[in-house]
């Protein structure tokens, strides 16, 4: 079963090492992603994640995942089993071009059969709120 993949890559004006910290920092997730809140875990291999997300179209729930790949500075991505057929990574990664001048990358990749389903149903929702979430990262780093 293959996967399918939504993200959004923007550019922003400051240190990988700058943004990091507020991607470290899920108490303050708040500042500036609406819709994955309340964030509670901690940064390490295996480490549990729970979170209260309501994307666009779909409604609020409770997310319980773990984190799967991280380095400081550089990626966080975690993943969820949402149920038979359906699994979600979520992936923020950091890429410094040059001093103080960061491409960062926002997304979500959707696995198995059920997941597919999901992702053509909620794209466009979906691309437009990884947007979002990316404008308002960019804004509270640059400033």
């Amino acid at each position: 079963m293959d996967s399918t993949r939504i993200e959004n890559r923007i550019g922003i004006r400051a240190s990988a090492e700058h943004i990091w910290q507020f991607i470290e920092e899920f108490d303050h997730w708040s500042r500036w992603n609406p819709y994955e809140q309340n964030t509670v875990g901690a940064i390490g291999f295996n480490a549990p994640l729970s979170y209260e997300e309501s994307w666009p179209s779909v409604g609020p729930r409770t997310a319980s995942a773990s984190v799967s790949d991280w380095v400081p500075a550089g990626k966080l991505v975690w993943a969820e089993k949402r149920g038979f057929l359906f699994t979600t990574s979520r992936f923020i990664t950091l890429e410094e071009v040059e001093k103080g001048a960061t491409i960062v990358t926002n997304g979500i990749i959707f696995g198995g059969l059920r997941g597919e389903m999901f992702h053509d149903k909620h794209r466009a929702k979906f691309r437009a709120a990884l947007t979002e979430i990316n404008e308002k990262l960019k804004a509270v780093s640059e400033s």
